[in-house]
């Protein structure tokens, strides 16, 4: 494992931070648990000078604080990851091409680790191949974290359970060993683009489970929704990314029940808001916060064009959301379709 910081050869890190979110918030919240010090790239500077004043995050996750004298803060985002052995990157998968147009960056020996739980619009592509692709990051530097952990419970100290994958294990452990505390689990696994491709498609099944909350299906047809959609995520996965993976693992599974069952699920939310006759774009407004699922929506329709895979519930919300089909009519269509 070559240019590759071990946690044995440097004892703390330099850890950098990118993004502002509530996700973001709450790892830096597990990073702060483990390390002396972390270098938070935060776009705005009023946004850091206020996150200074009050010892929180002034937009997300306020229950969560943190000393802020163990915190590096930037408004600069070449200055962040040249100061970093090792990148979380948690910025919203929508805005993420426009933040890295602002960098040049030579990569090498650095560890990155996608927190994104989204797919580039436009490009359709997982975190994993934007890095490598297009910013030039070796894959065996590449790592990426999920699992069931919503940032409001992670900020409260519940306990949760995070998977973190990489082609490269070791890279994989060193990530567990710095996220991992205690409230929070760690597993590593070498399945990224499973892990991806699942992230982003829990996210679509999560809308899906809000339009028909808005729509008053009771939780008869929920969990017979969501047993459905766990079976399109197998079959859609086992397509793009063929592998001897166990889908009834926390990091697939869990996360696709604790999104589309919980109050704190932003993709649930904006669901429910399309389900209850709100147009895309006043639900997007109203939320002030990205559902990603939205995003992932039409990526996965458009990949799929070319795998064919049988997903009813993805082209649903897919006809929904993109060609303004009426989600009564529309998600009444697939009932006789699920089993």
């Amino acid at each position: 494992m070559s240019n590759i910081p071990e946690l044995k050869d440097i004892t703390y890190p330099n850890v950098a931070m990118l993004g502002s979110g509530s996700w973001a918030t709450a790892l830096a919240k597990m990073l702060l648990t483990n390390l002396p010090n972390l270098i938070w790239y935060i776009r705005r500077e009023e946004h850091i000078e206020e996150f200074k004043r009050l010892g929180y995050n002034p937009k997300y996750l306020k229950m969560a604080t943190f000393d802020v004298s163990k915190i590096t803060f930037t408004n600069n985002i070449t200055e962040a990851i040249n100061k970093a052995d090792i990148v979380f990157l948690a910025i919203p998968s929508p805005f993420i091409c426009a933040e890295f147009e602002k960098v040049n960056i030579n990569w090498e020996g650095k560890i990155v680790v996608s927190a994104v739980k989204g797919i580039i619009p436009g490009q359709n592509l997982v975190i994993s191949d934007y890095l490598h692709h297009t910013l030039g990051v070796k894959n065996n530097n590449i790592a990426v974290l999920s699992g069931p952990c919503h940032a409001e419970e992670a900020a409260q100290e519940r306990s949760s359970y995070l998977t973190i994958a990489s082609k490269e294990r070791d890279v994989a452990k060193i990530i567990s060993m710095l996220i991992g505390c205690r409230f929070v689990h760690t597993i590593v696994s070498d399945d990224v683009l499973g892990i991806e491709y699942s992230s982003v498609m829990k996210n679509i099944y999560s809308v899906a489970a809000g339009i028909c909350h808005g729509l008053s299906y009771g939780d008869n047809f929920q969990s017979v929704l969501v047993s459905n959609a766990i079976q399109e995520m197998s079959r859609f996965c086992n397509a793009v990314a063929p592998s001897h993976r166990n889908l009834q693992e926390s990091v697939y599974l869990g996360d696709l029940l604790v999104t589309a069952y919980s109050r704190f699920s932003r993709n649930r939310t904006f669901g429910t808001m399309i389900g209850k006759g709100y147009s895309v774009k006043t639900a997007q407004l109203e939320m002030e916060m990205i559902a990603e699922g939205y995003y992932a929506t039409k990526c996965i329709y458009e990949i799929n064009n070319q795998f064919q895979v049988n997903m009813p519930i993805m082209s649903a919300v897919y006809d929904v959301l993109y060609c303004a089909a009426p989600p009564k009519q529309r998600m009444a269509q697939i009932i006789s379709q699920l089993q």
